[in-house]
């Protein structure tokens, strides 16, 4: 194969957009993913085969692989060690990529082409204008017009109200809280969930189709349980949740100019150095996670996707140009979840029916956001899942051992278990749960680092480190008691906190900070040509907004300054 022009490392919420934008420019692109690529005939069996080396053609995706390997099985799809959708290699016999995380907690990312977007939400709004004017290098203005590119490209709605949105609305409108339907927050209220979700099928009412014969036409089906990714859809590239495997990678592939190589672990940024400019970027050294062969590919530009982990990981493990700031900042929105249980009594005056069922319809439908504090969304997911993370996930040990202090707005907090967890999870059908996503505080004390005595065999493993800051922790506080409020206002008659572990990494940021490592165009200060665009570029955690539309609308804005700087 030829030199591509410009080597993307990474095929998840960044890379994938990236790929195709450059594709669209008319530039040879090829994007090396670490992981397996599900629904591509090359790979009919991506778990057990090696398959072929890449796939450029849009007739290389089938909707028939694509349902068979994502499927609603929680177990054999979200389990961090064996499940498909992990982090780490396709085959599934081998153990998973290792991390070290120094608190307790884990790091929910993925392999695989789609990357962490394979089990996202969807949810896909913006950044609150405040957490970006007169503190990134760029200002609010400039980030809409690439924030209305994604959103129209994906396409981005808000979200259907199902029996959980409902309820959740009844208490926040209970509770005083406005409603503000747009896109550009700068005042506290709740609104429906921006999502990247295709509008309800508009035959979901019609007796005369089943639940299967629903599953194969265009729209979302609202079945929920689809956190794992979404079976639903004609063809790959009409699939209902709008992961970038099935929305940018097909694009992308669209253009004829973007080859897609999974399987490929890239270890090394190769450079030169230049007499004026210095360290260039001119290509990557890959290992394949089948054959364990190394390999290199040179280009004339390199994008990093490859997350808030391991961007910077790759940077140090490449020895780099040392910069204090390279993997330094981590935020992560610290996280903690809280659910109310309903009596049906309560239920019906709202619902005209006894239970909530919060599995159905989007996963999270519905938010309220606080700038200045963050931001908080509901969130319903399927048995198993609301199980660990309502009774099982907590920094507080047992409920039983550890009751709530007097005048706390919860009947419980941390985890339980025995008859009480038995009646608990009898009630779930009239259960309503709240996701908190403090404005996380940069602390350059917090990031990844790489061990020098442990060692896999891409090369010394990273470390998370993550400790949240005072400010960070009182945002928290503050959200997880105004959602309290909401849940009570609403008719919850029990309450509990789960208290979430500091170290739970599910929105990591600003690890590799614009205007600290990169510039405002993406390209990093100390290596010419070598550009990142994923998570790891935020200089904020955008005040309690999910990431991902950001890191696309970037990844959008740094295509468009790289083909303007070296490909013009």
């Amino acid at each position: 194969m030829a030199d591509p022009d410009v080597i993307v490392i990474g095929a998840g919420g960044g890379g994938a957009v990236i790929a195709k934008e450059l594709g669209e420019a008319g530039l040879n692109v090829l994007v090396l993913e670490a992981g397996p690529w599900y629904g591509n005939r090359n790979w009919p069996h991506p778990n057990t085969e090696p398959g072929s080396k890449s796939s450029s053609s849009l007739d290389d995706l089938d909707i028939h692989l694509y349902k068979r390997w994502f499927d609603k099985n929680e177990l054999n799809m979200n389990d961090l060690i064996a499940g498909r959708i992990r982090w780490g290699p396709a085959d599934r016999e081998r153990p998973p990529w290792p991390r070290t995380v120094l608190r307790r907690g884990f790091v929910w990312q993925n392999s695989g082409v789609g990357g962490s977007t394979q089990h996202y939400l969807a949810n896909s709004p913006r950044a609150f204008p405040q957490a970006v004017d007169s503190k990134w290098p760029i200002s609010y203005r400039e980030l809409i017009p690439y924030y209305e590119k994604v959103e129209a490209t994906l396409p981005v709605n808000f979200a259907p109200t199902t029996s959980k949105e409902e309820v959740f609305y009844y208490g926040a409108r209970k509770a005083g809280w406005p409603l503000i339907p747009t896109l550009d927050v700068t005042s506290p209220g709740y609104r429906p969930q921006p999502n990247a979700i295709l509008p309800p099928n508009k035959n979901l009412t019609n007796p005369n189709y089943s639940l299967e014969q629903l599953s194969w036409m265009e729209g979302c089906t609202l079945a929920g349980h689809c956190i794992n990714g979404c079976p639903h859809g004609p063809s790959v590239e009409k699939i209902a949740k709008r992961s970038t495997n099935v929305s940018y990678v097909p694009l992308a592939l669209r253009t004829g100019n973007v080859r897609i190589r999974p399987n490929a672990f890239a270890t090394k940024i190769l450079t030169d150095q230049h007499p004026i400019e210095g360290y260039l970027a001119i290509g990557v050294q890959i290992r394949d996670t089948w054959t364990r062969e190394t390999e290199e590919y040179k280009a004339a530009a390199v994008v990093m996707s490859a997350g808030a982990v391991e961007s910077p990981r790759l940077w140090l493990n490449s020895g780099l140009p040392q910069n204090p700031w390279v993997g330094r900042g981590l935020v992560n929105h610290y996280f903690d979840w809280i659910t109310g249980i309903f009596d049906e009594k309560n239920v019906i005056p709202i619902l005209g029916s006894r239970d909530i069922n919060p599995f159905i319809g989007h996963t999270s439908g519905a938010r309220l956001d606080f700038p200045g504090l963050g931001s908080m969304q509901v969130t319903g997911v399927s048995p198993g899942l609301f199980a660990s993370m309502t009774y099982g996930l907590s920094d507080s040990g047992y409920n039983f051992l550890h009751p709530p202090m007097p005048g706390m707005p919860w009947d419980a907090c941390g985890r339980i278990a025995g008859p009480e967890l038995k009646e608990l999870m009898a009630n779930y059908r009239r259960s309503l749960s709240i996701a908190i996503f403090s404005d996380d505080q940069v602390d350059q004390r917090n990031g990844i680092t790489v061990d020098p005595t442990t060692r896999d065999e891409h090369g010394p493993i990273p470390i998370v480190n993550y400790i949240p800051t005072k400010r960070s922790t009182k945002n928290r506080n503050h959200l997880v008691k105004m959602a309290a409020e909401i849940l009570r206002r609403a008719g919850a008659k029990k309450i509990i906190r789960s208290d979430w572990p500091m170290a739970l990494m599910i929105h990591m940021e600003s690890t590799m900070r614009m205007g600290f490592v990169v510039d405002p165009n993406g390209e990093s200060y100390q290596v010419k040509r070598l550009y990142i665009a994923d998570n790891s570029v935020h200089f904020n955690c955008l005040g309690g907004a999910n990431p991902t539309l950001t890191t696309q609308a970037l990844a959008t804005r740094t295509s468009e300054k790289m083909v303007s700087k070296y490909f013009s």
